[in-house]
């Protein structure tokens, strides 16, 4: 059998890489798929602040990843294939384990054996995926993969779990396969997100507000820098680490329940470093200025949410650590840029994207000159996109009659 290999998939359209993923299934499957959409995800403010239980203000975006799926003819194997690296992956549907250097594999065998030990088990299936989301971006497209699986075997084989139980597989798949001790923030806003809106999202308790945003004129664009992290094998776990720890000195749940004043005394009791001082108060601080974003969206007040992105960079950076050379130049860049209100760098760090507020009429020379001034500082360019907010999960189509979930 001959693999559709398309390493141009993430530059399609959404709906160019519908059509032509679901194409890519017929002819290698020889059957209908069932089509599931999963969304990428931004995060207007509230970093590294889920796995802490505080707040955070996530959206759906209109990239993501498509998945087809099928069930297989014959054989015992479930068959994966990803339309973006030209890869495929054969393995039976149960008693699966972590792969070493597993890459995307884990996060399909992840969910099928998080299934599995729910009392889901599946029968052989096939898998096609493509997406057009920045692979290490911070768009979390991990999540969305985890999410679109758990999606499509769940209408597949009408195994009745409803979003959440959907997000709980999500994110055990990452802790337990990819090794990413990540909070529930990612998987939760690309299952739930809602079109135009930002969710309000309260970590401990699930709940979320769906709050829409007036943007006045001025529009949200990601500038990837190109450069790739790996969360498993970064310094994100030892963060959280050090947060779960200081928690635990303190003797509250996490975080989210701590108060300055409680980690000054660790720190003058020499338990906390001045390094470790700044990094879990970095935490609180970001905690408040989330609560701070979304007063400033209800009272319309851009100027106020602007100041609010830049000082969530300058704690990211100077503090918690976990920016790099190139996320500092593109704030910085924006910080001087007429018509720039706020800009801070999205996700876990070390590389990915800026997300940056601009006004409408100011952006076409924002975008140009940051093109040039980031090509002349680092010698490669960047990709910059302008950001569109979207639904959750969902079935793309379905001829075979599969209802939406």
């Amino acid at each position: 059998m001959e693999t559709t290999n398309t390493p141009d998939a993430g530059k399609q359209s959404g709906l160019e890489l519908a059509s032509s993923t679901r194409d890519a299934f017929r002819e290698t499957f020889g059957s209908e798929p069932l089509m599931v959409f999963s969304p990428g995800r931004i995060n207007l403010i509230g970093e590294h602040v889920d796995y802490n239980e505080g707040v955070v203000f996530p959206a759906a975006v209109d990239q993501g990843i498509y998945v087809a799926l099928g069930l297989a003819s014959s054989g015992k194997d479930c068959h994966a294939i990803t339309r973006n690296f030209g890869e495929e992956f054969r393995f039976k549907p149960s008693g699966l384990k972590a792969l070493p250097d597993g890459g995307w594999r884990n996060y399909v065998i992840g969910v099928v054996a998080e299934l599995e030990k729910r009392g889901h088990p599946v029968a052989p299936f096939n898998l096609m995926i493509a997406g057009n989301l920045p692979q290490g971006g911070g768009m979390s497209s991990s999540a969305a993969l985890e999410n679109g699986i758990v999606y499509g075997l769940n209408t597949l084989f009408t195994l009745g779990l409803d979003r959440m139980d959907m997000v709980r597989v999500s994110l055990d798949a990452e802790h337990h396969y990819a090794g990413v001790q990540c909070g529930i923030m990612d998987q939760y806003a690309s299952m739930f997100g809602v079109k135009d809106h930002f969710l309000l999202l309260d970590c401990r308790t699930l709940e979320a507000e769906a709050v829409q945003i007036d943007l006045q004129g001025h529009e949200l664009f990601l500038i990837n820098t190109r450069v790739q992290h790996s969360l498993a094998s970064s310094t994100y776990n030892e963060r959280r680490a050090l947060c779960d720890r200081t928690a635990a000195a303190l003797g509250v749940p996490a975080l989210r329940d701590a108060s300055l004043e409680a980690l000054k005394a660790l720190q003058r009791e020499g338990r906390l470093s001045a390094e470790e001082f700044a990094k879990v108060s970095y935490v609180l601080e970001e905690m408040a200025r989330t609560q701070a974003a979304a007063q400033a969206i209800r009272n319309q007040d851009l100027q106020a949410l602007g100041a609010l992105l830049f000082a969530s960079h300058q704690g990211l950076a100077q503090k918690y650590e976990v920016s790099c050379p190139e996320l500092d130049f593109l704030v910085e860049q924006a910080r001087q840029a007429p018509g720039v209100l706020g800009a801070r760098m999205m996700g876990a760090g070390f590389g990915g994207c800026t997300l940056n507020l601009v006004r409408c009429d100011a952006s076409e020379a924002f975008t140009r000159h940051t093109r040039e001034a980031y090509r002349n500082a680092f010698g490669h360019d960047c990709d910059i996109l302008r950001v569109h907010l979207g639904r959750g999960t969902h079935v793309v189509e379905s001829e075979a009659g599969y209802a939406l979930v």
